[in-house]
């Protein structure tokens, strides 16, 4: 273990959120095969097929593909590239022969990739990504090293579907809820780590997994903390307890500052958006939404709130996939334009300065998860910048679960995204009963839009149906995308490995984050 030995900046991070005072002490005896990381959340299971690591870089499994610097997935369980049927209706996958074997050391089949697909697919075992895989209507074993995926209708992003982790055929039988499986705390998967124990609302610690067919890591053992709140976090590594730990934009400045540790500022394709729920009174009203997007200085915005570390979006589709944006869906900021919008739907000043319609103030309840600095300062932000055009927002902190039973009625800082695909990325926020729509947006020219491009093989059409949505929901919509963050760390400096990349919402010390490639990672 390599120590964050900072107390020289302690005033700094004070001023950057860190509370406590300084702990100096001697240096722990050094570690170079061991790594102790931070994480802000903890899964609430490491089955993939109830959500671990959907984009893979999953710590104790491997799919078929995985995703990397390129946006190109890249083989992995498969032995060659996916290869589409002419007419799109089904893919044929090649499954490595060379002895690949699981933690419980059976060795990988076919029949393993068939039932991982065949259970995400059964109603029987319930998995909840069943939804987003309703492309897939059957999955074939066609011999000893092939399968074949069977499609309700042609869907070229095929690949990017296939980063699921594989579980071997026996933790599968015999079929029932997935909530009652071992897998759920008991990991069984053919990835370069094992799991050695899970305190839950502690820590977890890894092992490396020393058959690891592409080799044994150089870093054997890795714990993780679970720390939600980013002051605490940024604390822990402030006193040396840490290798590494995602820490807020304005952390990351402080940490700048420090010897010995290394800030890393990784792209990301999640973007911060405030729902704009349509069963609220007032932030259903579609002069409202469209005003709150004039009003809003995203610039500004990302200096104060985000240090800096982001770019403007005014659309959840990411700079990552740049052949899908369409340059015109932005808004100008124009508080003056924000007013006469309102005023001409009846939004008119009260003697307090908040509009009011109807009876109805312009006033609505802003939430952010607990401890998560980052998002508070973008709840606060956005209060502040639009309350100069007569609308008054409560920035207020709860725990997530409650967030989420009060999403079709109270706006949230939103988070979500993937370089990779927008038909995952981008769509889900957008189209009517989408997974990250919590606010209830409905629009059926967005909604035709997307269905147009998830199936169109050709990929000119696909791009202008992309471009096609987002023209329709800028004129219209349901939300007020602010910008796509960049995600900051800190590393000890003494290790090695680090690999950029455009990196999804979903990223930490158990998947993504700058230990996407952790199984390449070593002392320097």
């Amino acid at each position: 273990m390599r120590r964050l030995l900072v107390p020289a900046v302690v005033a700094v991070l004070l001023a950057a959120g860190c509370s406590g005072d300084p702990v100096p002490s001697a240096p722990a005896p050094v570690d170079n095969t061991a790594m102790v990381l931070a994480d802000a959340s903890e899964p609430g299971s490491l089955n993939p097929l109830l959500g671990y690591a959907p984009y893979g870089a999953a710590r104790f499994y491997d799919g078929l593909m995985e995703f990397g610097p390129t946006k190109v997935p890249q083989t992995v369980l498969a032995a060659q590239q996916p290869q589409p049927a002419p007419d799109g209706r089904s893919w044929t996958v090649k499954v490595r022969q060379d002895g690949v074997r699981f933690s419980d050391g059976s060795k990988l089949t076919v029949d393993d990739v068939v039932a991982t697909y065949q259970a995400l697919l059964d109603p029987v075992y319930a998995s909840p990504l069943r939804a987003s895989y309703d492309m897939l209507s059957a999955v074939v074993k066609v011999d000893a090293s092939t399968v074949r995926f069977d499609l309700a209708y042609p869907y070229p992003a095929l690949p990017t579907k296939l980063t699921l982790g594989i579980l071997p055929h026996t933790a599968l039988t015999p079929p029932g809820p997935l909530a009652n499986s071992p897998v759920n705390a008991k990991p069984v998967g053919t990835g370069p780590y094992q799991l050695v124990s899970w305190t839950k609302g502690d820590r977890m610690v890894l092992q490396a997994n020393k058959s690891y067919f592409g080799g044994a890591p150089k870093v054997s053992k890795v714990t993780v903390l679970f720390q939600p709140d980013d002051a605490k976090r940024a604390e822990q590594a402030r006193a040396g307890q840490l290798d590494g730990a995602e820490v807020s934009p304005q952390q990351a400045v402080a940490f700048a500052k420090v010897d010995g540790v290394r800030v890393i500022t990784q792209d990301s394709a999640d973007f911060r958006a405030i729902t704009l729920p349509t069963a609220n009174r007032v932030t259903g009203d579609k002069a409202v939404r469209l005003a709150l997007n004039y009003a809003v200085d995203r610039k500004a915005l990302i200096g104060s709130a985000l240090a800096g570390k982001g770019s403007p979006a005014y659309t959840p589709m990411p700079g990552s996939m740049p052949e899908f944006i369409e340059t015109q869906a932005t808004y100008r900021y124009d508080k003056a334009e924000a007013a006469r919008v309102l005023e001409q739907a009846g939004w008119v000043p009260g003697a307090d300065g908040v509009r009011a319609k109807d009876g109805v103030q312009a006033r609505f309840t802003l939430l952010y998860p607990t401890g998560d600095t980052e998002r508070a300062a973008v709840a606060q932000a956005f209060a502040t910048q639009v309350k100069a055009i007569g609308v008054q927002v409560e920035a207020t902190a709860l725990a997530p679960e409650a967030i989420t039973a009060r999403g079709g009625a109270d706006a949230q800082v939103l988070g979500g995204g993937d370089p990779f695909n927008p038909d995952t990325g981008f769509a889900p926020v957008l189209h009517t009963g989408g997974a990250l729509n919590p606010g209830g947006y409905s629009n059926a020219q967005v909604d035709t839009a997307l269905d147009n491009a998830r199936k169109a093989t050709d990929p000119a059409r696909r791009a202008t149906a992309y471009r096609q949505a987002q023209r329709a929901y800028t004129a219209d919509p349901g939300l007020v995308v602010l910008a796509f963050v960049n995600h900051t760390y800190v590393v000890h400096d003494e290790w090695t490995g680090y690999q950029p990349v455009t990196e999804p919402a979903v990223h930490g010390a158990l998947g993504w984050g700058p230990w996407w490639n952790l199984q390449t990672w070593g002392p320097r």
